[in-house]
């Protein structure tokens, strides 16, 4: 290998891919990814989306992007730019490294047609001056199963369930899933190749427990949902003290989604289910007894920034009907500044540049907080982030941007 690399980020080639991941994984601290996990993360490595820096023959600067499909608020899957493997190394930092890779991918994903990047965030206030607002959440818990119950509706009894072999029930998993996309804003279309994931099982990713688990549930004849969970077992002085660490839980209806919550809560010798990422408004916390109990916690999830205004809000349907102009501020992307109409409603909608007075007047990251329907314009305007031109402009537009369902990114990149 020469030494003729520039230092502004240029595509990755294959031959260099070990140099650039281990580089990515140095600058996370993190200590070497598994066999497994390095395995998966090449096949889907889209190499002509992944950027290096390079100083001499160093990778100094990492990036990536998946081509993705985002649904949005009325069922449409959006192409959105999953942006991952963001990572600069520690000797190079505060040298415009980081803001040259966002320049150049965003300009990419501008040229391919896509109107909306998404990313999760391992320190999100680097991602606002992009852009990026955060849009999704996720709640965790730790719930006391020796003393909250869950109260399942009707017909749940008839749900029955099965352990599988995870790899073996992949399939049927995987329906389950694409059948659930259109219904939540923020979940991904899974590309080819991404099923392997929910598979990934290194011993370091166990957290002491078992190895993967799954049940699958089945009504009528066919798969109606599944979970993918990892047990602990745990002993002290008053009896047994396992800990269920839930993966995924999926289901088509909420007779199976109550059916496998039940399971979960009953599994011998546990006595906690640790919840990582669950919907805000997820059907957990309106079954269980004592939601006190759960420990609840909220976290940020998908950073959503829209990289094409009019096309973004056009793609997407809005709960009532909207005629708002929007004053757009984007130093970094200045295509998107300016005015813009939208008018829509729940059947479809339209943005397009207009010289007419400013309804509302906000930057493009609020915008993204706000596209996928679980952050609130009022909210935003509370914080002073967004400010009403035009009196009542703010409430119409809020309860427009609403979404029946709370938005949640399960797909993690």
């Amino acid at each position: 290998m020469g030494t003729d690399h520039g230092t502004g980020p240029r595509v990755l080639r294959e031959d260099e891919w070990d140099r650039w991941y281990d580089a990515l994984y140095r600058s996370f601290g993190s200590g070497p990814a598994s066999a497994e996990e390095r395995a998966l993360d090449r096949s889907v490595t889209e190499f002509d989306r992944s950027l290096a820096v390079w100083d001499g023959d160093a990778v100094v600067g990492t990036a990536g992007a998946f081509s993705f499909r985002m649904t949005v608020p009325g069922g449409a899957a959006v192409p959105a730019a999953g942006v991952t493997m963001v990572g600069v190394a520690a000797t190079h930092r505060r040298r415009g490294v980081l803001t040259s890779m966002m320049r150049r991918q965003l300009d990419d994903v501008r040229v391919l047609g896509e109107p909306v990047a998404v990313l999760t965030a391992s320190e999100p206030a680097i991602y606002g001056r992009f852009g990026y607002g955060a849009a999704t959440f996720r709640v965790g818990a730790e719930i006391d199963t020796s003393r909250v119950t869950v109260a399942v509706p009707d017909g749940t009894d008839e749900v029955r369930l099965r352990y599988a072999d995870p790899a073996e029930v992949l399939d049927a998993c995987e329906a389950v899933y694409a059948a659930l996309v259109p219904r939540r804003p923020g979940m991904l279309v899974r590309q080819p190749g991404w099923e392997r994931a929910g598979l990934l099982d290194p011993e370091s990713g166990r957290e002491g427990g078992s190895a993967l688990r799954c049940v699958v549930a089945e009504r009528d004849g066919r798969t109606s949902g599944y979970v993918r969970f990892h047990t602990r077992s745990g002993w002290s002085e008053g009896g047994a003290d396992g800990t269920v660490h839930l993966r995924a839980l999926a289901a088509l209806d909420p007779v199976t989604e109550a059916a496998l919550w039940r399971f979960l809560f009953g599994i011998d010798l546990m006595t906690t289910l640790s919840v990582r990422s669950r919907p805000v408004d997820d059907a957990w916390r309106y079954l269980v007894s004592d939601t006190r109990r759960c420990k609840p916690r909220l976290g940020d999830d998908a950073y959503v920034r829209l990289v094409d205004v009019g096309p973004a809000l056009s793609a997407r349907t809005y709960l009532a009907p909207v005629d708002v102009v929007f004053e757009v501020e984007d130093a970094f992307c200045p295509w998107n500044a300016g005015r813009w109409r939208l008018t829509g409603d729940a059947k479809g909608a339209c943005c397009e540049r207009t010289t007419d007075a400013a309804d509302l007047s906000l930057s493009v990251r609020e915008l993204g907080a706000a596209y996928l329907g679980g952050v609130s314009l009022l909210s935003l305007a509370a914080a002073g982030r967004v400010r009403e031109l035009r009196p009542g402009a703010l409430a119409e537009a809020s309860v427009a941007f609403g979404s029946a369902v709370a938005p949640w990114l399960p797909h993690g990149f």
